[in-house]
């Protein structure tokens, strides 16, 4: 059954779909960069209150600003934005239909369609998931990048931007002059601080060229902090066979795991819907649930997906399916990123350790390590470096922490232990890749990388631990080194 307004109520049974009027629903929402991680999260908690028979004026329209989004958007509205949710539970999966979102607006080369869609008065909030790099910062210093070329074009060409920002600041200059107000942004990302960071890079570039604009966004707009959390695999050739195999057919299908978490601060200058009447949580201490999160689930995927690369370990469970690897997370965890993690309500660090094996052990989740290993640029920087300055300046043990640096500099010289290559798969891979052949002979050619370890290179005892280990990969191989260190 092709997916359509029209076939909803002819869908087999045992699909759950939309019980409202979906031609009843105005726009509330702008979300930009609508991957799969939104549609199984934010559009579900939505679409959730929906069926209650709430937020029928919050629906979503999504938008893009990469060629490759007009692609999806042609995609969804094929199948007037509706797509399928598949719950992959080792117990059983299910499927639900999500009719939260009600457009896609056209992706244009000077984002005119968007700004004009982000200007219209029933648009309160514009979120975002365009990945943690995303967001113009300097990983050295955390600050904005103001020298990017993207943030110099925008700049230099405000009425015509190039990136979601530009286009933001665009529409919100519009709406200052025509009296609409602000709106609330929302980042969706997995950034410690994520409302700060998005604000930083609004209000910044907005600064470049409109110094008074600016300041009425700083004052004006709310940019809540807010915590996500749900594993999303890629969609591909299994996914559309198993969207088949339920009697639908979905060209943009989405798997998720049996588990969401959305904790977010309630700082919403235009109005919000009740997002905890399904199930997310509103807080003051968002940053407690960022930080556990963060540096247990997000940390312990880079520490598990590069050996996992270099060994030809294909998913993220197969790796904990690896006694070494299922090793290495566990006492790199319990040993190092616990101690620098504090409790949240009803959930002590320890515990979500084992929380977060049972979710990574899950074998219904085929999530490939190289989706996991992607832009490490950004994530080891932004997950994996903070534990260890924290463990460093508490005078703690960081030899795991340094082993998985060492892991990361040896995936990044490209070739798995079998002689196959590993294909690019960083932003920054070609110089990743030569520091990393560097450092082949001359470990301190990686540490020497101060935008992603500033003065990291400089300690003494983390620089003395990365070398050690790097040696031993390249002279012992990768399944020595973790069995020395889980040994030890």
């Amino acid at each position: 059954m092709r997916l359509s307004n029209a076939t909803l109520h002819d869908l087999p049974d045992g699909i759950e779909r939309p019980e409202y009027d979906r031609s009843a629903l105005t726009p509330g929402i702008v979300h930009i960069g609508l991957g799969n991680f939104h549609r199984a999260h934010q559009a579900w908690y939505l679409h959730r209150l929906m069926q209650q028979g709430l937020a029928q004026d919050w629906a979503i329209v999504g938008a893009g600003v990469r060629p490759g989004d007009e692609t999806q958007r042609q995609r969804l509205a094929a199948q007037d934005y509706l797509n399928t949710l598949i719950e992959l539970d080792p117990a059983g999966r299910s499927a639900e239909v999500v009719g939260s979102m009600i457009g896609f607006v056209p992706v244009q080369e000077d984002n005119a369609a968007l700004i004009a869609q982000m200007a219209d008065p029933a648009i309160r909030i514009v979120a975002l998931t365009v990945t943690e790099g995303g967001y113009y910062i300097d990983p050295a210093t955390n600050g904005f990048n103001a020298d990017h070329p993207d943030i110099q074009h925008d700049a230099a060409n405000p009425d015509r931007p190039r990136t979601a920002f530009g286009a933001m600041i665009a529409a919100l200059k519009q709406r200052r002059a025509a009296g609409t107000g602000p709106f609330t942004g929302q980042c969706c990302d997995n950034l410690q601080g994520n409302g700060a960071i998005l604000r930083q890079t609004v209000v910044s570039l907005a600064r470049l060229s409109d110094p008074d604009l600016a300041d009425w966004i700083d004052a004006n707009c709310t940019f809540p902090n807010s915590m996500v959390d749900c594993i999303v695999p890629a969609t591909g050739p299994k996914e559309l066979e198993l969207v088949r195999s339920f009697g639908i057919e979905d060209a943009a299908p989405v798997t998720h795991e049996n588990f969401r978490q959305w904790v977010i601060e309630d700082n919403f200058c235009a109005g919000r819907p009740d997002w905890d009447k399904a199930g997310a949580t509103f807080s003051d201490d968002v940053h407690a649930y960022e930080a556990m999160k963060i540096r247990i689930l997000n940390a312990g995927h880079q520490v598990i997906a590069d050996p996992g690369e270099v060994l030809s370990v294909e998913t993220i469970s197969g790796c904990m399916q690896h006694p070494l690897i299922n090793a290495l997370f566990r006492k790199v965890e319990m040993q190092e990123i616990v101690p620098n993690v504090r409790a949240v309500p009803d959930m002590t660090p320890a515990d979500y350790v084992d929380l977060i094996d049972r979710r990574f052990s899950n074998p219904e989740i085929v999530d490939t390590v190289r989706r996991v290993a992607f832009d490490g640029s950004s994530r080891h920087t932004g997950f994996v470096l903070p534990v260890l300055r924290d463990a460093l300046a508490a005078d703690a043990s960081v030899e795991g922490l340094a082993l998985t640096q060492a892991l990361w500099a040896r995936m990044c010289e490209g070739t798995r232990e079998d002689g196959t290559t590993i294909a690019p798969n960083d932003p920054f891979w070609d110089d990743l890749t030569k520091a990393a052949r560097a450092a082949r002979d001359d470990p301190k050619a990686w540490l020497a990388q101060k935008q992603f370890y500033g003065d990291l290179a400089g300690d003494a005892r983390f620089a003395a631990a990365f070398e050690r280990w790097l040696r031993m990969i390249w002279a012992d191989g990768t399944a020595a080194a973790l069995k020395a260190y889980v040994g030890g």
